[in-house]
């Protein structure tokens, strides 16, 4: 089973094709609590009929290693061998926590991605980056494993609630911002009015798939991808640390921007100009995070777990200009507080 990636209403039937192979054993789904009931119905017709389904718990309080001993034992049980294939049917969750489990079961099994929600589709099930969260901070379990193919049917974003479309939308954003200034310039114009995701999709995937093909195991290019998410990763993990303070992953990113954008000003890198349009933007589009001056310090400090992190040196990736990216560059626990304070201002 080569490694495939499709992206159209033509990606279920051409999965389809791919699971009747003599050399596939088993077909197991991944599904959480939502997508066993909206989205299971769509795919079902394309699996072949002996296929079995694990489901674990919606949301990302559910990514940790109870959910992957769950998922593991059900292949125990099953006596599922290594020619079997893992569909997973979700979002980023789904798509990061399958692709760690098939990874490491029996060494590794081959899994296929079938991204339904936008930010899986753009981001999370490109890329060949699988984990899950531990000790509250997230994606810090996880390895490199590419998965036998990603099938990408926008179909499946009219299951989403808007929510959960506007948070996908932060990867597309962050993809002009670090690499395509007049993608970028077109999201400002068009915003989320879109009526066919198809092209969108497209270009922002070919975008990752550019930047991942020079450097997969991200020693180098592919800290690109971060822009936003330093700063978003450690709000995101505080806020999902507080009982009853939901975050969405995207929307955490969002913020995340306009701190790294205000950052990169900061260090003389992005004019006041670009950051106006940046931030402008994104705040026409999401709305603000909220926590309170005195959480900033608590929100920085997990920073220092960032895994683009070297010994004590926090490295975060930093806008040149709208459409250029610069990685590793060290910025404080102190500048991290004090642009959460400058986004809790605005």
């Amino acid at each position: 089973m080569n490694n495939i990636l499709s992206i159209g209403p033509e990606a279920l039937p051409i999965l389809a094709d791919l699971l009747r192979q003599p050399a596939v054993s088993q077909v197991f789904v991944l599904v959480d609590a939502n997508t066993s009931r909206l989205c299971y119905p769509l795919l079902k017709p394309h699996l072949p009929e002996a296929h079995s389904l694990i489901e674990i718990p919606a949301g990302e309080e559910a990514k940790t290693l109870d959910s992957c001993e769950a998922v593991w034992n059900n292949l125990t049980e099953q006596q599922a061998d290594r020619f079997a294939v893992l569909v997973n049917l979700g979002g980023g969750v789904i798509t990061d926590l399958g692709g760690f489990c098939a990874a490491l079961y029996k060494r590794g099994i081959r899994f296929v991605q079938v991204p339904t929600t936008l930010l899986a589709q753009v981001d999370a099930s490109v890329g060949g980056k699988t984990g899950i969260d531990f000790q509250g901070f997230k994606n810090h379990l996880g390895v490199f494993q590419e998965p036998a193919g990603v099938f990408i049917d926008p179909a499946f974003l009219a299951t989403l609630d808007p929510r959960q479309l506007k948070s996908g939308y932060a990867e597309v954003v962050k993809h002009g911002l670090i690499a395509d200034a007049a993608a970028f310039q077109e999201q400002r114009v068009n915003s989320l009015f879109i009526d066919d995701w198809t092209d969108t999709i497209r270009h922002s995937v070919a975008l990752k798939q550019e930047i991942v093909a020079q450097d997969p195991l991200e020693a180098g290019p592919r800290k690109l991808l971060n822009f936003g998410h330093t700063v978003g990763h450690a709000l995101e993990s505080f806020l999902l640390s507080q009982p009853g303070r939901e975050i969405l992953h995207g929307e955490a990113v969002a913020a995340g921007m306009v701190c790294e954008a205000w950052l990169s000003v900061q260090h003389g890198l992005l004019s006041d100009t670009e950051l106006d349009q940046i931030e402008t933007f994104l705040f026409s589009v999401f709305e603000k995070v909220q926590f309170v001056t005195l959480e900033t310090e608590a929100i920085a400090e997990y920073a220092r777990q960032d895994k683009k992190n070297a010994g004590t040196t926090i490295n975060c990736t930093l806008l040149e200009t709208i459409g250029r990216g610069v990685y590793n560059q060290p910025v404080t626990v102190a500048e991290i507080a004090e642009s959460l304070r400058y986004y809790h201002r605005l």
